[in-house]
Order: structure tokens, then C-alpha cells, then sequence
């Protein structure tokens, strides 16, 4: 036999029981929560709870499709030393108009057309005068100039002189309604890593006084230059690479750091599909004697040796012994790629796979390090004492350097 506790007195009388306890039991509850309820504005407000409480917001409650807490809205100064120093550099940067003659088979008169539109830098006033600086690829065939500053006025400029190895140009026009003039920086302390600021015009004017922001991506970076499209290199361009974004029409543009000082000429960008954030800048420390040998002369006066040279940090290190037949303890240098028929370094005797060390006894790494050497030092007609290496031998020679055409 068995039996059911549930229906056995004894657990009918548990149950009267436990309902007479819970009646209490669940009276009390509902006292405490609104007693907590009617407690709790007060406590916000006297902030004694450890945590903070979202109220919603009236205003915004019937905006609000389902009715939520609105966020409390916050004002931002945007203020930031960016904005104040680009405020303060763009009335400098300026929009260069090249126009070109065309002729016209119905009329008489000839015109002039825009044939395109850079950017430039105005760097100096003086006597009346305001120079700008620009790319040379800019104002190339131009038969007229017009510089149209950030308020859109557009005033005549002359060309002064133009550089096509640079790639730098300088124009001279009335200083009348000049207001800004950029400061000049140095690219010879920059740091990778560092911001740096891009103002132009990418696309023409209709985007004028465009800035963009990056880092400064490399320093001293040596570009190869094609002038003439003979597949031939004809110069390596020092430049400064940066991630701030360069487009057609920022060519001769401001590159400016944080401080809003000048410290390099937007001038080219590796256009390739697969290529993203790599834009050059010609370094100011670089361009400013050549500005100041163009603004005197109208054109640059260079020492001219005559060869194509990489540093040994572009060769590998396998063709050291194996190609270049350098001995142990020769790491530095400059090889030589190829050598100008009836150039000086030909008639001085030097050959391609020669590896340059020394000039005038002064230590040589790369192709920066011989034009710095040669602008700064030298002079065309001058004497230059050189060592070399060749089938692991050191020699020298004196070249009798000529003039870049």
C-alpha cells in the first residue's frame, strides 16, 4: 500500500500556514519599493549614490520614435593649433595660372587659354614686390602668368626663372594686395613621424586653399627623374615623403609643420593604382638657395661632374665582392652606374662599377651627399679631388668640373 503526502492532513494544514506568512511577506515588499521609489530623486540629487543615473530629457522625449534617453549634448572648441596655424599660412599658398597662346585659324588676334593651374608659395615681399615660389612643370610654356590669391584676386606675374632638374620655379608680381607671407622653416631637423600640413589646390581652382594632413613619411628619399621620356634617368630629386595627401594641382603648394613654418615645395605623387599615401615635397633647406639663385639670376649655375650613382645601401650586399670586387671594411660609397660620354668624371678617367668613397678627402654614402657637396663647395670650372675603388683597389683623380645644361 502506499499513500500521497500532499493529501494527508498534516500537509494541508503546512500550506494554511505558509499562506498566512506570505500575505505579510509580500506587503512588505511593495511598502519598500515605493518608499525607494518616492526616495530616489533625492538621493540623485544629494549624489549620495555610488553611480549615476541617465534622466530622460523632456525636450527631446516626443522626438524620439521610441522614446528613449537622449544623450546630454556637448559643445567642442575646434580651436586646435591646426586650425589656427593653417588660418594664419593660407593667405600665402596661391593659385598659379598658366596661360598659353592659341591661335585662332577665323580671327586675326590670337588669345590666351588656361593650359593648366598649380600652386605656389608667396616667400618674400620687398620694394614693392611679392616672389612666389612654384614648380617649374607648373609655368612650363606659359605665355602668360596670374597668381589668384585666397580672396580670389587675381594679379600678373613675371617669370623670374625656372629650374627643370628641381623642378622649382620663381615669379615676381605687385605685393599690393599681398597680406601673407609664409615662414620659413627647416627640413633639415624633421622628424619621421612628425605632422605635417599639405595646402593647394588639387583639381584646379574650384578647390582652392585644400588642406590635408599626415606625417612626414621619410626623409632624403632620392627619386629618379625621366626629363626627356627616353627611358634613361637624367636626375635623382631630393625629396621629403609624407602621407598627406598630394594631387594634381597642389604641385608648387605648401608643405608646413605643426608651427605653421614652410618646410618643403609640394611637387609630385607616385600616381599607380596599387600606390596609396605616398606624396613627395622638394626639402626647404634644399630649395632656398636655389630660390635665391633663380630670384638673382634666372636660372642655377651647377657644378657638373657626370654620372648616374647610387649608394651602396641600394646595392646588394652579395655583389659587394662578387660584382663590385670591393675589399672587407668598405660599406660606404657611391657606385657608379653609368658615365656621360665627354663628360668631366669620363675624361678623368672613371668608369661605371667604380665606387666613389672620398671627395676632397670628405666621406661619401650616397647620391644627396655629392650634389650637397658640389652646390655648396664647388663651383663649375673648379678642381675635385676623388676616391675610388676599383678591382678592390683605392685610387683618385682630379676632375675639372663643368656646368649642368
Amino acid at each position: 500500500m502506499g499513500f500521497y503526502d500532499d493529501h494527508s492532513p498534516a500537509t494541508q494544514q503546512q500550506k494554511k500556514k505558509s499562506r498566512r506568512f506570505m500575505m505579510p511577506t509580500l506587503i512588505g515588499i511593495i511598502l519598500g519599493a515605493v518608499l525607494v521609489l518616492l526616495a530616489l530623486p533625492a538621493l540623485v540629487q544629494s549624489n549620495l549614490l555610488p553611480y549615476n543615473i541617465a534622466a530622460p530629457n523632456d525636450e527631446n522625449d516626443s522626438d524620439d520614435e521610441g522614446g528613449g534617453i537622449s544623450s546630454e549634448q556637448m559643445q567642442v572648441d575646434v580651436n586646435t593649433q591646426i586650425t589656427e596655424t593653417v588660418e594664419e599660412v593660407t593667405p600665402s599658398v596661391v593659385g598659379v595660372v598658366n596661360l598659353q597662346s592659341q591661335s585662332n585659324f577665323w580671327e586675326e588676334q590670337n588669345g590666351s587659354q588656361e593650359a593648366g593651374v598649380g600652386s605656389g608659395v608667396i616667400y618674400k615681399k620687398e620694394d614693392g614686390s611679392a616672389y612666389v615660389v612654384t614648380n617649374n612643370h607648373v609655368i612650363e610654356g606659359a605665355s602668360e602668368i596670374e597668381v589668384v590669391l585666397s580672396d580670389e584676386t587675381r594679379i600678373p606675374a613675371e617669370l623670374i626663372g625656372g629650374d627643370v632638374f628641381s623642378d622649382l620655379a620663381v615669379l615676381k608680381m605687385s605685393d599690393e594686395d599681398v597680406t601673407q607671407v609664409a615662414k620659413i622653416g627647416s627640413s633639415d631637423n624633421l622628424q619621421v613621424g612628425e605632422p605635417a600640413i599639405a595646402i593647394g589646390n588639387p583639381l584646379g581652382l574650384r578647390f582652392a586653399g585644400s588642406v590635408t594632413q599626415g606625417i612626414i613619411s621619410g626623409k632624403q628619399r632620392a627619386i629618379p627623374q625621366d626629363f626627356n621620356n627616353d627611358g634613361t634617368e637624367d636626375w635623382q630629386s631630393e625629396v621629403i615623403q609624407t602621407d598627406a595627401a598630394i594631387n594634381p594641382g597642389n604641385s608648387g603648394g605648401a608643405l608646413i609643420n605643426i608651427d605653421g613654418q614652410l618646410i618643403g615645395i609640394n611637387s609630385m605623387k607616385v600616381a599607380q593604382s596599387s600606390v596609396e599615401g605616398i606624396g613627395f615635397a622638394i626639402p626647404i633647406d634644399a630649395a632656398k638657395p636655389l630660390i635665391d639663385e633663380l630670384e638673382e639670376f634666372g636660372q642655377v649655375n651647377r657644378a657638373f661632374i657626370g654620372i648616374e650613382a647610387y649608394g651602396l645601401n641600394e646595392v646588394p650586399t652579395s655583389e659587394w665582392k662578387t660584382t663590385l670586387n670591393l675589399p672587407d671594411g668598405v660599406n660606404s660609397g657611391l657606385y657608379i652606374r653609368s658615365i656621360t660620354q665627354m663628360s668631366p668624371a669620363s675624361k678623368a678617367g672613371l668608369e661605371p662599377l667604380d665606387v666613389i668613397t672620398q671627395l676632397d678627402g670628405e666621406p661619401v654614402e650616397n647620391i644627396i651627399d655629392l650634389r650637397k657637396y658640389l652646390y655648396k663647395e664647388k663651383d663649375p670650372g673648379d678642381e675635385l679631388e676623388i676616391t675610388y675603388y676599383r678591382d678592390g683597389e683605392e685610387n683618385q683623380t682630379t676632375i675639372t668640373l663643368g656646368t649642368q645644361e
